[in-house]
Order: structure tokens, then sequence, then C-alpha cells
């Protein structure tokens, strides 16, 4: 694997870092925002952090941005606007280990949209690493005892969560048509104020008729994580390994996404590691070193 490549996954495992606080967090603020709300403010906070490294930029090839505005406003629409004020909506009323089981299902739906879109086709090594890593999530989100999945039970949440997911996977397919002139700042910058505002109309509706009251410090702190880490940070790693990778071999590493999520688990909510955590995580890491050493060979020949 090739430097680029490898600096590429790296920031594509740093960008589901990223997003395994921001699924925590959603959880835990889902009493003091609601989904629209909490969503607006997010990309509030990512646009502000943006402003001065990509105003100069965005003034500068402003030209660009016009002529690309079809395609930057339909990134924002799905990427910023919708596809996280679901996920929101989800957490309020599913439980995590639904959540995340049905969030594991994005890189399925990121190869169906390149297909549908790209006429790009998974090769069976993609497929089979695919398949390892869901049975490492698996063995996670069971602590190794596969008689767990018969009590797991739905709730009206996971609708919206499973909506999401080729909502993520149409955002991220359609990446590589973003105007490659514009840096990852300031792209990331267009996205987030774009999102915000798509989101104002709502918020301002739901702002109006109710009921107002100022967050508490941990709240504050977490909306500014969410907004900072979650979604400066964590797009611009997404949207730089993507570029490089593909979509199809980047949507392999959100597997490590609940990785990363029982670890926080453990660190932060006091969980014990056990056993099947160790198996669990090795499994999913080979099933994305699988998916991306096929995508490597595919592109060399």
């Amino acid at each position: 694997m090739t430097g680029t490549r490898l600096s590429a996954f790296a920031l594509l495992a740093l960008a589901n870092f990223l997003w395994a606080g921001n699924w925590v967090t959603g959880r835990a603020l889902r009493d003091a925002f609601d989904p629209v709300s909490l969503n607006f403010w997010r990309w509030v906070v990512a646009a502000a952090a943006l402003a001065p490294f990509a105003l100069r930029e965005v003034a500068r090839k402003r030209a660009v941005i016009r002529r690309h505005a079809g395609i930057l406003l339909f990134l924002a629409l799905i990427g910023a606007a919708l596809f996280q004020s679901m996920v929101y909506l989800g957490l309020r009323t599913t439980t995590a280990i639904n959540a995340v089981l049905l969030n594991s299902s994005a890189p399925l739906f990121m190869l169906l949209v390149s297909w549908v879109l790209e006429r790009e086709r998974a090769s069976l090594r993609q497929v089979f690493g695919i398949l390892v890593s869901l049975a490492g999530i698996l063995v996670i989100l069971t602590r190794g005892e596969l008689a767990v999945l018969r009590q797991l039970e739905f709730h009206p949440g996971d609708a919206w969560i499973l909506l999401a997911m080729p909502v993520w996977g149409t955002y991220s397919v359609l990446l590589k048509r973003r105007p490659v002139e514009l840096g990852g700042a300031a792209f990331t910058f267009v996205i987030a104020a774009a999102g915000v505002l798509l989101l104002t109309p709502v918020y301002a509706i739901q702002a109006v008729h109710g009921p107002f009251a100022w967050p508490t410090l941990p709240e504050f702190l977490g909306v500014v994580y969410i907004g900072l880490a979650a979604s400066v940070i964590a797009f611009i790693c997404w949207n730089r390994g993507v570029a490089v990778v593909g979509a199809n071999a980047a949507g392999f590493t959100l597997h490590l996404l609940p990785a990363f999520g029982t670890v926080l688990a453990i660190l932060f909510l006091g969980e014990r590691f056990g056993a099947y955590h160790a198996a669990g995580i090795a499994t999913i890491l080979a099933g994305v070193m699988l998916a991306s050493y096929s995508e490597k060979r595919l592109r060399a020949k």
C-alpha cells in the first residue's frame, strides 16, 4: 500500500473515531435538544470555526462556487442537513445496539449507490471483507453469544437510522463530483454554511413554537465537540480519504465506528473489556484490511 493510500485510510479511521463520539454525544443530548436544533447548532459551530481559515479562499473562488452551486447545495442537503438530522431523530427512540447494527449497513448501501450512479461493481473479496467485518461487529454486540440476537427489539428510531444509510452512501459517492478547486477547509465551510441555511427555516419554526432553555455546561461542551471534532475535523478527514481511495473502499472503514464506540464505552462508561471485545475488534480490522487490499489490487490492474 502506497504512503498516500495509507495516509488516506488513517484519515478515514480518525473520522470514524470522532464520529463514534458523535453517536455517544447525540444519544446523551437527546433530551436537551430536538434533532433539528442539535444539527443546526452543530453546523453553526462548524461554520464559525472554519470561517477564519476558509473565507479568503471562498471569496477568491466564488466563481467556482457559483458554477458548482447545484452539487454543493445537494451535498449540503444530504450530508449536513438531512443525514445527521435523521440520525439524531433515530437516536431518540432506538437502542444503542440497534443503532450500531444498522449503521454497520452503510458500506452495503455505498456499494449499491456506486453501482446505481457510477456503475462501479464490488469484487467478491470486497463483499467477503464486509461479511468478515459484520461478523466482528456481531461478536462485540452479542458478547460472543449469538443467542443475544433473538432478544433484539425494533423501535421507531430504527427506521430513521436505516433510511439515513443510503443518504450517507449517496453523499460519499457524489463527493467525487465536488469542485476540485476548493480545498478541504473551504469545501467543508461551504457545506456547513449551506447546511445552516437549509436548516434555518425548520429550526426557526421549532424555536417559535417550542420552549427555550439555556443548555448546561456539559450540554454546551457536547455541542462544541459535535461541531468541531465530529463535523470540521471528521468531515475534512473523510472527504480527503474518499477522494484518494474512493467511496467503496472508504465505506469498509465505517465498520471501525462500532469498534471505536466499544473502546469509548470502556474508557468513559467504565465497561469491562472482555475477550470478545478483542476478538471482535480484530475481526473488524481484518475485514477492513481485506476489502482495502482488494481495492488496491483492482486499481493496480
